[in-house]
């Protein structure tokens, strides 16, 4: 009965109104097929300065808008190094991670002067939401991010499985974190025959609690790898952490006040310098499929660096899930991937996925985005959403 509710063309009568950002126009069509709307004009255009330009071509007048725009990959390297003029030409062709941000805050800006009567962002990946912590002499990016939707004219925003959940309380409106596991977790149950003979891995530590997650609905064990690889450059963690940050050369700290002419000096034990040990796995994986699980995957070589420590172990085979896949499209990332002993790589379509490769499977999640958009609008209870997702599945 929900099913139906959710796919049938149900009445509006005060307006919903679907937009599309250029970030993932595919995501943006499945949504409004399934609420039952067709998706509105908009017509977004760079200029020869490369502005960014929106012209919303129907009334939003009293109506309620849902914006759909997700992260997207910036400009290429490779095509970094190309003369100023063909730059110019692929910055106006393409959209890039600062571009989708604009377009949405354009776009907000545009429906509320319009006198929307909501305006509701539809962000399966918000970016910027890695930038949660104070670094040295930055500044938090998700918290500015926050207020300039809020300042935009953003009311509520539906989102998909934020890196960190205490991002919701940087934003003045509502926002719904919605869940993408019933739909890796159901894949994996339709699709992995032995997978009772298998063993949930969290890719490092800081996923244990996903992971836990994971292992509890698909009733299997857990383990988590530790360490990093041998050949991982320490620049590469330096602002994460600080950890690279050399000891004093004297093994002393002078600590001096004002009132004193002298310091006083504290030894310190070179023992206490924080290092990460090698690789390896907390657990046991011998003869067992394993079921890695990350928030996003941003990083081939970790990923490959960890199903080859599984493969070490004994694990006979090694699927990889995360909800956010911000894979470049690279030929060299792809064959890093086929060369792995990974055997699929699952992620959503909460980004556009453009890399051609048969080990990644993409699951769509447009379902529980349409339901999450009907029950916005017609006021309904979104706790469903949270603890019965498995009803939506039956699609």
């Amino acid at each position: 009965h929900v099913h139906a509710r959710c796919t049938m063309a149900s009445p509006f009568p005060r307006g919903l109104v679907v937009l599309s950002g250029s970030s993932h126009p595919a995501l943006a069509e499945l949504i409004a097929r399934r609420v039952g709307v067709s998706l509105c004009k908009v017509n977004l255009s760079k200029d020869e300065s490369n502005e960014t330009h929106v012209d919303i071509e129907d009334s939003v007048r009293g109506k309620d808008v849902f914006i759909v725009q997700t992260g997207s990959w910036s400009v290429p390297a490779y095509e970094l190094r190309a003369s100023m003029r063909t730059f110019r030409a692929l910055c106006r062709s393409r959209r890039s991670t600062n571009d989708a941000i604009m377009e949405l805050l354009i776009m907000c800006y545009a429906c509320k002067t319009a006198s929307a009567r909501q305006v509701i962002g539809v962000m399966p990946y918000l970016p910027y939401c890695k930038h949660s912590k104070m670094r040295l002499r930055g500044c938090i990016t998700a918290k500015l991010l926050a207020t300039m939707l809020a300042k935009a004219g953003m009311t509520h925003l539906i989102t998909v499985d934020l890196y960190h959940k205490e991002i919701q309380g940087f934003f003045d409106f509502p926002v719904d974190n919605i869940r993408a596991s019933p739909f890796l977790i159901r894949y994996i149950t339709d699709n992995v025959k032995d997978y009772r003979n298998g063993v949930v891995v969290a890719r490092y530590p800081g996923v244990t609690r996903s992971a836990s997650a994971y292992a509890e609905r698909l009733r299997l064990g857990l383990a988590v790898i530790h360490g990093e690889p041998k050949n991982m450059l320490e620049s590469d963690e330096i602002e994460e952490d600080g950890r690279s940050s050399p000891p004093p050369s004297e093994g002393i700290i002078h600590f001096r006040e004002k009132s004193l002419s002298k310091p006083f000096i504290i030894p310190v034990d070179s023992m206490l310098v924080k290092q990460k040990p090698p690789l390896n796995v907390v657990g046991d994986v011998h003869g067992r499929i394993t079921f890695i699980i990350d928030d996003l995957i941003d990083d081939m070589d970790k990923l490959v660096a960890a199903a080859v420590c599984l493969k070490e172990q004994g694990s006979y085979k090694i699927y990889a899930l995360a909800t956010h896949g911000l894979l470049a499209p690279d030929s060299a990332m792809v064959e890093k991937l086929n060369d792995s002993p990974i055997s699929e790589l699952l992620v959503t379509n909460t980004m556009p996925q453009t890399i051609s490769c048969p080990k990644i499977k993409v699951i769509d999640i447009s379902l529980i985005l349409a339901e999450a958009v009907r029950r916005i609008y017609h006021g309904e209870s979104m706790s469903q959403l949270f603890t019965d997702t498995p009803f939506l599945l039956e699609d």
